[in-house]
């Protein structure tokens, strides 16, 4: 069988990345439909030595589509998802709009593939970047376990906030090496070169990000584990691709840091990148346009009982987004 396929917002970043994911694992597309703005219709993106057109996205675009994958924005997703369900499309959204809705599953197959069952909605979330990498981690230990506490901190590249964001760290490194005046930020509050900036998203009452809120919430509902202790702190670096996190997790059994080890290199899409002696652990700029949550400096933490400490490495615009979305596609026509 094949599938008509959309993907709204194919001219952003996580969008073409979608398209290049369908296209390199197999995905049997027998329409690829490329929807945008009125702005980008009539551009054309190449898909299997091919070129498509942009088409403006409408209510209407939706006929005969199977496969509806989001990534325009939460007003976008809010908007015409439910347009997309109607016409009998299941719907991927990569927004945060639907993630915390009751009636609709917030999935990463390695974790919660389960959870598709119940989609009486036809739309399925995808989570956060920095949710999808971390739990991919977790679960193994989860599973062995139990998690009884998750304190992670979050340096996140700048390909997460968008074109927008990519164009900041450029323009500033070129004036930087060039001696030009350096342009204002455009994305970000403050210059991110040089920087490190413990601010995505917006603060809340209380100081939290909405970045930080979105991780323990997502945490505790793909878990089911609605009062797992779970905090972060994310934090934007100046690197182009590639999430890295350092996460500590309590858990409520001993598992020691070779049991870790071994549970992770058995662990569907984790690779454990793991030899300090030979300066080997996981990296942003090898990690770039690879599939796997890479997994390293697997330790105790002697501070607590069970504990431990992981060094977590993703693309973020892979496996944090345009991957997990068509992996949950392939389990929807499976």
């Amino acid at each position: 069988m094949s599938y008509t396929v959309a993907v709204v917002g194919a001219t952003g970043a996580v969008g073409g990345k979608m398209c290049m994911v369908l296209e390199r694992r197999g995905f049997p597309v027998g329409e690829l439909r490329l929807l945008a703005s009125a702005r980008s219709a009539g551009q054309t993106r190449v898909f299997r030595e091919e070129q498509v057109p942009v088409q403006e996205l409408t209510e209407e675009s939706f006929a005969g589509v199977d496969i509806a994958l989001f990534s325009a924005g939460g007003s976008v997703s809010r908007d015409f998802a439910p347009a997309a369900a109607a016409a009998g499309a299941w719907v991927v959204d990569n927004t945060s709009h639907f993630r915390m809705h009751d009636d609709v599953p917030l999935v990463v197959p390695e974790v919660n593939p389960h959870h598709l069952q119940d989609a009486p909605r036809r739309i399925i979330a995808n989570p956060n970047c920095s949710t999808i990498q971390m739990v991919v981690a977790l679960a193994p230990l989860h599973r062995a376990a139990g998690l009884k506490r998750v304190v992670v901190s979050t340096y996140q590249a700048v390909s997460g906030a968008g074109m927008r964001g990519m164009a900041d760290l450029e323009g500033q490194s070129r004036a930087y090496w060039s001696g030009e005046p350096e342009p204002e930020p455009d994305k970000f509050p403050h210059r991110i070169l040089g920087e490190c900036l413990p601010h995505i998203g917006d603060f809340l009452d209380g100081g939290d990000t909405t970045e930080e809120v979105k991780m323990v919430n997502e945490t505790r509902k793909m878990f089911e584990l609605p009062d797992l202790p779970v905090t972060a702190t994310t934090v934007r670096v100046p690197v182009i691709t590639g999430h890295s996190e350092a996460v500590n997790v309590e858990l409520q059994q001993a598992l020691s840091a070779d049991e870790a080890r071994a549970l992770l290199r058995e662990a569907p899409g984790v690779e454990v990148v793991d030899d300090p002696a030979a300066n080997r652990y996981p990296l942003a700029r090898p990690c770039a346009d690879a599939d796997p949550v890479y997994v390293g400096r697997i330790r105790r933490d002697t501070s607590v009982e069970h504990g431990l400490n992981l060094w977590v490495v993703s693309d973020n615009l892979l496996k944090g987004a345009a991957l997990n979305a068509v992996q949950i596609a392939e389990l929807l026509i499976s």
